[in-house]
């Protein structure tokens, strides 16, 4: 049997509104014996709030827009369950969209969402999207907007930034501490986030450490598995000397270790790895990868508490948020003696 809240109200003995507010968690003026009399009957007959229907009256829809730029990609699949955790227990529902890094699909998605009258939006964004955003007129929805965009959309409050720089840097200067002095890169060509505090991160480590920085030490691939074995290639082709090699994030590592195999070298025995990011996946790898873990799904989480609360709390000013990385030491990175070096 499916109740209405205005059954609920007439079992209870209470007033619509009376019902309404509780199951809004708004009830703080009626008494404990109320509220239990009417949650009691709404866990006995498995009561579900018609979203559809509170939207019209409240205007709230309880759904969460979501814009990625890459669904399959390990990092945003954390986010994702990140921001989850802290939607679901309130009672909002995700919509996810697949950008594919495209700001004209970003922009489609930001429309189509407003349209659906969800109540805000969380979107991950490798673009500049201010200029374009107000082209599209979407600004006049007010709908609330919190951005996962390693801060380049500038912006006073609402910021989530992670400390990259300081963490490239960590690694580089950990390489140089086990005897490393030839040391390769594998950057990102484009795509998610344009990371330039990684490489920034590590050619200042090398120029303050004294170590040479040569150009053809650094390649470019696709944030992915498949670009990271494709740009170790090219690295090894261009560099026979290299002991360790960088890597932009923990999926272009795992290619790095396929094509380091493929070449007949072995990690850490002939070169040593280091990765970005701190996926689950790391750490299966044989051997375990030595990585900088940033807290994706803290990050996830935090922008969704950050939306939530410019939903409920519209006057609020949101604060930015700045996380911390941490070294992860596996078994990829060995010591060098001063002859092998």
């Amino acid at each position: 049997m499916k109740l209405t809240i205005r059954q609920i109200a007439e079992m209870a003995g209470v007033s619509i509104t009376t019902v309404s507010q509780i199951l809004n968690n708004k009830g703080s003026r009626f008494s404990e014996e109320t509220r239990q009399r009417v949650l009691k009957i709404v866990n006995e007959y498995q009561y579900k709030p018609d979203f559809f229907a509170s939207n019209l009256i409240n205007r709230h829809s309880k759904t969460i827009g979501m814009i990625i730029p890459d669904v399959t990609d390990f990092f945003f699949s954390k986010i994702v369950e990140g921001a989850e955790s802290y939607l679901n227990p309130l009672g909002y529902m995700l919509v996810l969209c697949n950008s594919q890094q495209k700001l004209e699909k970003e922009l489609k998605f930001l429309e189509e969402l407003a349209h659906r009258s969800v109540d805000g939006v969380l979107l991950a964004t490798p673009n500049l999207i201010d200029e374009a955003y107000r082209k599209n007129n979407l600004y006049q929805n007010k709908m609330p907007l919190i951005l996962i965009d390693r801060g380049i959309n500038q912006r006073d409050h609402g910021r989530i930034i992670v400390k990259e720089y300081e963490a490239s840097y960590q690694a580089i200067q950990y390489l140089a501490q086990q005897g490393h002095q030839k040391i390769g890169m594998l950057q990102e060509i484009t795509g998610y986030y344009q990371l330039e505090e990684r490489m920034n991160g590590y050619k200042d480590a090398l120029r303050d450490l004294d170590l040479p920085f040569k150009k053809n030490r650094v390649v470019a691939g696709e944030l992915t598995v498949s670009g990271g074995y494709q740009a170790c290639k090219q690295l090894l082709a261009q560099d026979d000397e290299i002991t360790a090699i960088f890597c932009g994030n923990d999926a272009m590592a795992i290619g790095c270790y396929q094509a380091l195999y493929e070449n007949g070298l072995r990690v850490p025995e002939d070169i040593s790895v280091i990765g970005f990011d701190g996926i689950a996946l790391s750490e299966a790898l044989t051997p375990p990868l030595t990585t900088i873990a940033q807290p994706i799904f803290e990050i996830g989480y935090t922008a969704a508490k950050f939306l939530v609360d410019a939903i409920e709390y519209s006057d609020r000013v949101i604060p930015n948020k700045v996380f911390n990385t941490k070294l992860i030491i596996r078994e990829s990175v060995r010591p060098l003696t001063s002859e092998k070096n």
